[in-house]
């Protein structure tokens, strides 16, 4: 049914006024209490065996939201009613900004495909605190803020960027996440070097502590797919080093070749972030040594071309407590989150292991033995 509505309607339309389209129906959906209800009970049933645990938050389930989908969190309660069991919001910058020029949202649907080019498009830190601070949950789901470098913030003033977005957003976040592998901001892939990652992470660590006495904050880096094998361990390595709570693996890619994209090259050669189904191996790759790196240190979340729940298997598998979407959700629609969930009860009750957290990482462990 969705596909056909995909075809028929949303195909035709630009995709990023289908975004906020489809975006608008889901959040007048969950501010409808009986609709709301409805629309859980069918999207979002709850499997007790996929109880999960990360980072010392408690979680119905593995699967999330990735960010980039809600920038804002304007639509936290729409996505926890469509199943998703963690929803990361975000990027959000330390100052407004109005991302790139717009065309900048791109489809390869021979692909099952994204290429963006939004440039951290968002209201910017203290209006996302305010509208975090006032929301009053309806669906519970857990909160992660995704937060990344304004623009116009030279390299060398970044730290400082980071820590003010921290100091606004970690009261309100049940885990932050440093975005330093987004594509679409100059320089900004530069901060995963370990040399100016340390400082920075040391920096948000320490403002997050400083901001919320209450409880810990857990912290979390995103890495890019196309950091070299070895760039991979040093920033494992730096991870348990600093203590943090986890990494995930990974954003877009900009590499075109090799991926056997089907897609027309007017659309392959547009510039920006590739997401989807042509950056699963390497997604899946990257996890995979990552974990063979760290062990159980740290949490490892996977997102990168995971369409169902055989891909959301293998990244447990691979390692990966936790697994994200995003460009899937596009295609596969609404009850994306559904059949994966469903999907996944079935590969565990099939399987050797008793719980989903004696299967992380179960095929990297057997590989390195």
């Amino acid at each position: 049914m969705y596909t056909l509505f995909f075809q028929l309607f949303f195909k035709r339309m630009d995709a990023e006024r289908a975004h906020h389209l489809a975006f608008r129906w889901i959040r007048l959906a969950a501010r409808v209490p009986v609709l709301r209800t409805f629309v859980a009970a069918v999207l979002a049933p709850r499997y007790e065996e996929l109880r999960t645990e990360a980072f010392g938050l408690r979680m119905h389930g593995p699967f999330g939201l990735a960010a980039g989908f809600d920038k804002n969190a304007v639509g936290i309660d729409g996505m926890a009613m469509l199943g998703f069991d963690h929803v990361e919001i975000g990027t959000v910058t330390g100052e407004p900004q109005p991302g790139n020029p717009k065309k900048r949202l791109f489809r390869l649907v021979a692909d099952r495909a994204l290429i963006n080019r939004m440039g951290f498009n968002n209201e910017g830190s203290a209006a996302v605190a305010r509208r975090l601070a006032a929301r009053t949950p309806v669906l519970r789901t857990t909160v992660g803020v995704n937060i990344g470098k304004t623009k116009t913030v030279p390299e060398a003033e970044a730290v400082g960027d980071y820590v003010k977005s921290t100091e606004r957003l970690a009261p309100h976040a049940d885990y932050l996440v440093v975005n330093v592998s987004s594509p679409n901001t100059p320089g900004l892939r530069d901060l995963q070097a370990t040399e100016a990652l340390r400082p920075l992470l040391t920096a948000v660590r320490e403002a997050a502590d400083r901001t919320v006495t209450a409880r810990r904050v857990p912290l979390l880096v995103k890495i890019a797919p196309d950091l070299a094998d070895e760039d991979v361990d040093a920033v494992a390595d730096l991870a348990v080093e600093l203590g943090l709570d986890g990494i995930i693996a990974t954003n877009t890619t900009i590499a075109r070749d090799g991926l056997g994209l089907a897609s027309p090259r007017a659309l392959t050669g547009e510039t920006g972030g590739l997401s989807g189904a042509p950056l699963k191996a390497r997604s899946l790759e990257v996890l995979s040594r990552l974990y063979a790196r760290v062990g159980d240190r740290i949490a490892l979340v996977g997102v990168g071309g995971v369409e169902n729940a055989e891909d959301a298997w293998q990244r447990i598998l691979a390692g990966a407590t936790l697994v994200q979407g995003y460009s899937a959700f596009i295609y596969r629609g609404p009850f994306y989150a559904r059949a994966i969930h469903k999907g996944l009860a079935a590969r565990l009750a099939a399987s050797p292991y008793a719980t989903l957290a004696e299967a992380v990482g179960a095929e990297t462990r057997k590989a390195t033995a």
